[in-house]
């Protein structure tokens, strides 16, 4: 990231949340479940399915890490009463994490068996390097444990992800890869554009290579081209992977990636935990924040919404 970048996301964290708020709403489903079930409806009759995820990470009491259990119970509800096409996205350290791995592992596994009994797949996502270590051993756990209803994420620009890798396709896990969008320190991340790259498509042919199902979660245009091209070359079976993409951005593709035949989901968050969700977005990509400021000060934001009706 630049400088002016780095200083434009700077003031947009200064901002008020009321004024950041409309902007930011623009890439989450709203605040309630309801609203959530509303973009998901809407999002399967285009035929794209959906990776529902309710904000909040980093919590410090064990408290609030049962009432994040019992909301995630209530989207599972929701998916199986709706008849959604929708999986579960968790973060760790919503559960527990932080404050005790073991007290953590119990509260995903009670999550796991609801989830099974629908059955609903539930991804378990990223969070920051402190927590990659642990993140992947509790997933290794709870598939010793016959859970294979849960998959995991690898993140590209970190420097251990084909060690990691290594040790997933062993486990034929279900895995997300993406970039990373976590500022890292450059001692355990790639930081270099084209390097990022090359990671990922490297570690993409190793899970696919492996016989691993792969979310393919990236919305760089690039890299979308040397997947087509490369499931082409390997005859990879749509059946093993999809696209992955966050509700909101490069929408004009997704209509495109359904019309070539590919899988698309589209990760939904919601929730009242919504600004530290849209700092780190805004953060990964400033030209988002470029867009905020124009409109606060020029009344010129475009509301173009892919979904009119989603709330």
């Amino acid at each position: 990231m630049n400088s002016l970048n780095r200083l434009i996301v700077s003031v947009t964290q200064l901002l008020p949340k009321s004024l950041v708020r409309p902007f930011a709403m623009r890439y989450l489903a709203g605040e309630r479940l309801e609203d959530a079930v509303r973009l998901v409806k809407s999002l399967n009759k285009r035929h794209w399915t959906a990776s529902m995820d309710i904000l909040g990470e980093n919590v410090f009491t064990k408290e609030e890490s049962v009432r994040a259990v019992k909301k995630c119970e209530a989207v599972l509800e929701a998916i199986q009463s709706h008849g959604l096409d929708a999986n579960l996205s968790i973060k760790l350290t919503q559960f527990g994490l932080k404050i005790d791995p073991e007290f953590c592992y119990s509260n995903v596994r009670i999550l796991l068996e609801i989830a099974r009994r629908y059955p609903i797949f539930v991804r378990i996502d990223m969070e920051d390097s402190s927590t990659t270590t642990d993140t992947l051993r509790l997933y290794e756990r709870l598939r010793s444990d016959g859970f294979e209803n849960t998959g995991v994420v690898i993140q590209a620009n970190l420097r251990r992800s084909e060690e990691d890798v290594s040790r997933l396709i062993g486990l034929k896990a279900n895995v997300r890869l993406c970039k990373g969008a976590y500022l890292e320190p450059e001692t355990i991340a790639l930081r270099d554009r084209e390097e990022i790259r090359h990671h990922y498509l490297n570690l993409l042919r190793t899970l696919l290579g492996a016989g691993c199902y792969v979310g393919i979660a990236t919305h760089d245009e690039f890299l979308m081209q040397e997947v087509y091209r490369l499931v082409e070359e390997k005859r990879i079976q749509k059946s093993n992977y999809e696209f992955q993409m966050l509700y909101g951005v490069k929408v004009r593709l997704w209509e495109k990636i359904v019309t070539d035949g590919h899988r698309l989901r589209i990760y939904v968050p919601f929730g009242d935990s919504w600004h530290a969700y849209s700092m780190r977005r805004f953060q990964e990509n400033p030209q988002i924040v470029r867009y905020i400021l124009k409109g606060i000060f020029t009344k010129s934001w475009n509301e173009r919404d892919p979904l009119a009706q989603k709330r």
